[in-house]
């Protein structure tokens, strides 16, 4: 199961984040999750959102350069050892792990990790094969 992630190339300037958030709530657009990485000069923005074809739709209209890819959503037991036990699953499969940020989940009781994987298609068999509960983008949707 992929997610849908948009990621977004910011100048690293005042009121740029504000600006992507803006767009998206004048839309109705909910923001699950979010990472930033940056630079002095430029940063990615990368979103989870409920309506990815309408933000990229709404955010490409307002000259937004964005990108989307697919990473997984894995479900985290929310207990001491939760996230080391699916990061055990992805190195025993011998999995790298790109990069990771949590997502707001209010609905659940377990945290949810988005990840993005060097062999996504293995990395989600040993997920699933060790007990993990993937999600999809409805399984986030309000």
């Amino acid at each position: 199961m992929a997610v849908r992630q948009l990621s977004i190339f910011l100048e690293n300037r005042k009121g740029r984040l504000e600006t992507v958030a803006k767009i998206l709530a004048d839309n109705k657009i909910n923001i699950r999750g979010l990472s930033v990485a940056d630079t002095a000069e430029f940063g990615i923005l990368r979103l989870i959102v409920e309506k990815v074809d309408a933000a990229e739709a709404v955010l490409r209209s307002a000259g937004v350069v964005l990108h989307i890819n697919e990473v997984t959503a894995v479900e985290v037991d929310h207990q001491p050892g939760g996230l080391a036990k699916v990061l055990a699953l992805l190195n025993k499969a011998d999995i790298n792990v790109e990069y990771m940020y949590a997502l707001a989940q209010p609905e659940s009781a377990n945290p949810v990790m988005i990840l993005r994987f060097d062999d996504p298609k293995t990395a989600r068999e040993a997920l699933k094969n060790g007990g993990c509960r993937l999600l999809n983008e409805a399984d986030m949707a309000i």
